[in-house]
């Protein structure tokens, strides 16, 4: 009888280890079958249409041809190509490894200043005459195979009109907003000459050499682009008892073309090369990106590192002040000391000592 009860606990046993092997088995398969379903592609999606570029060179760049292999490295030293090189230097992407990744900088970002930290602060407006050597890399314009060096009004206008820079105003207080298209209308004006207008209003027949010889495009470039103006706010940190300065706007000056374009009856300009006005307004911060990937030329280092957002928040430049916040009316020098220039530059001077004490006297007090 023992021996019965042994045999029947045995085949008890090994059938419910054999059911439970089989549920094992269920949901493993069931497993498969899930990861199986994962592993299946998803459906190719449509790739939308890029809408076409303001700056045609830019648009060029930034769509590279097929054929280019892409650089592993942003130094002329390992380039294969130098189209491929100038072409992937522009964008701003390396190959590493399988991948094609960014090799664009990002700025450091400013740290956050609540209102209570300011203990003191005055802004001020200044002139960087890009005449002065030390201010000469701002002016400095050319595309070299070893490094690019494009002038800071070059660099601002070309990302104005391909829309990596937005916040561009009409003036210092940056009010009115103004947009690529209007920008390149006060840049650059077409006049036609008298007898071109003539012939048009008679009915005749004009050809292409006829419009070409008839009309004359007055357009403010680089060259004439030699003074920038700056606007920045100094300010003493109650948090470390440190005076800092945070830059906020940077316009650019040239002659007008409107007023280049209109002549007399003998044919002489209206307008003075001289007479400059301000082209634009960009709030700094806003342009940072594009600046901190921008290399300053260095005429003693081809392959200096040196950024525009670098040395602008460093101050490495030459300036006058010739406006602040001081209560003295607009607060511009000239209104209040006017027709003499010595005195405009020893006001400009008392006025940069004026912020050089604000540190001083918070320890004073």
């Amino acid at each position: 009888m023992k021996k019965i009860l042994i045999l029947l606990l045995a085949l008890s046993v090994f059938s419910v280890d054999a059911q439970t092997k089989k549920r094992t088995t269920k949901k493993r398969t069931a497993k498969k079958t899930t990861v199986a379903k994962q592993e299946t592609p998803a459906p190719a999606v449509e790739a939308a249409p890029v809408s076409p570029n303001v700056n045609t060179e830019v648009t060029a760049t930034a769509q590279p041809e097929a054929d280019l292999e892409p650089i592993n490295s942003l130094s002329i030293l390992n380039a294969k190509s130098p189209a491929a090189f100038r072409v992937y230097r522009e964008i701003g992407t390396v190959k590493k490894g399988d991948s094609v990744i960014s090799a664009r900088n990002k700025p450091i970002s400013y740290g956050y200043i609540d209102e209570k930290d300011v203990l003191r602060s005055m802004v001020v407006w200044e002139i960087i005459d890009m005449n002065e050597k030390i201010n000469q890399p701002f002016y400095h314009n050319a595309d070299g195979i070893v490094s690019q060096n494009k002038s800071l009004y070059q660099l601002l206008i070309d990302n104005i009109m391909s829309g990596d820079i937005k916040e561009v105003y009409d003036d210092e207080m940056f009010m009115t907003k103004l947009a690529p298209e209007a920008i390149k209308q006060r840049l650059s004006v077409t006049k036609e000459s008298d007898w071109l207008i003539d012939k048009r209003n008679a009915g005749e027949k004009l050809t292409p050499e006829d419009i070409k010889a008839g009309t004359d495009v007055i357009e403010t470039k680089t060259e004439s682009v030699k003074l920038l103006k700056v606007k920045g706010m100094w300010y003493v940190d109650r948090r470390d008892g440190q005076m800092k300065y945070r830059l906020l706007g940077i316009a650019a000056m040239g002659p007008d073309p409107t007023m280049m374009a209109e002549k007399t009856a003998d044919g002489v300009s209206l307008g003075n090369k001289d007479e400059l006005i301000d082209l634009f307004w960009v709030y700094y911060p806003d342009a940072r990106e594009v600046l901190a990937n921008s290399v300053v030329f260095n005429s003693k280092n081809s392959s200096s590192d040196l950024t525009y957002d670098d040395i602008l928040n460093a101050r490495r430049f030459s300036t006058i002040i010739y406006k602040s916040d001081n209560g003295l009316g607009t607060g511009i020098i000239k209104d209040y000391i006017p027709n003499d220039a010595e005195e405009q530059l020893e006001e400009s001077d008392r006025i940069k000592n004026q912020i050089l004490e604000m540190e001083n006297d918070m320890w004073n007090y």
